[in-house]
């Protein structure tokens, strides 16, 4: 299971919100290229980036910065999030070489798009599945939808998808653990990898993730977002990667 760190953009800073309010930013570096370059040389397996400004616009606002942090980190695979919604801009990232995008918006509202994504870059698609109490929200998560995560995940199998990135709005940036009991319900019914988002404060809660995996058949999740505590310090990355090793084996190549 990996620990996967985070950096959100908005104009042109890392930050991170509380429950994804645009309002309520807090910035931790003025430099995102440096944060990337620092997360890769404390041995981040994966770095997960989102562009904010994107997700709200419907389009990409932070690519040249994030092909500058690609270019920065080049053994470390990137996957990205934030107004991917064509397959133009899909297309364009790839190029730049991000190793795997996160589709949500377009992916629920138009499910076809999904599969069509998915069967043209196999196994390089995330689903990005953000929920507001278990009903999903797109649009940088200022429409909620009638629809509950786990619904939507079913026969997702059958797409030759990355995984799943789901995230517990309510809880994200809060600092209040992770949601793992709605996590690994989630994995179990979809079937294919899930990483889990939003809340992770301190190992313990890496602690309680990993066991409930493992106390659940069919569990699939594979990874951890972690932003705030580990700018805030509640949790040390390192320590939080070896924790992980030592109790479920390292799995940094997926």
């Amino acid at each position: 299971m990996d620990l996967i760190p985070a950096i959100d953009l908005k104009d042109g800073q890392c930050v991170r919100l509380r429950q994804g309010r645009m309002d309520d930013a807090t910035v931790f570096s003025s430099d995102p290229v440096a944060m990337a370059r620092h997360w890769a040389q404390l041995g981040a397996r994966r770095l997960h980036i989102v562009d904010l400004d994107g997700a709200f616009a419907g389009a990409p606002r932070n690519q040249s910065l994030v092909e500058a942090m690609v270019a920065a980190i080049p053994d470390v695979p990137v996957q990205l999030g934030g107004g991917v919604r064509t397959e133009e801009i899909a297309e364009a990232y790839f190029a730049a070489g991000v190793a795997r995008l996160i589709v949500g918006t377009r992916a629920i509202e138009e499910p076809d798009f999904l599969a069509r994504l998915a069967e043209k870059h196999p196994h390089r698609i995330l689903l990005g599945l953000d929920a507001r109490s278990g009903m999903l929200a797109t649009a940088g998560w200022d429409d909620t939808k009638t629809v509950s995560a786990v619904e939507f995940v079913k026969g997702l199998g059958a797409l030759p998808l990355a995984g799943i990135v789901y995230t517990d709005i309510d809880r994200d940036g809060m600092l209040q653990g992770l949601n793992v009991q709605a996590t690994v319900a989630l994995s179990v019914e979809a079937g294919i990898d899930v990483i889990a988002s939003g809340g992770l404060h301190t190992t313990e809660d890496l602690a309680a993730l990993q066991a409930a995996v493992s106390a659940q058949p069919g569990a699939r999740v594979v990874g951890a977002i972690t932003g705030r505590a580990i700018y805030e310090g509640t949790l040390q990355f390192a320590e939080g990667q070896a924790f992980l090793d030592r109790s479920c084996g390292p799995e940094s190549q997926r």
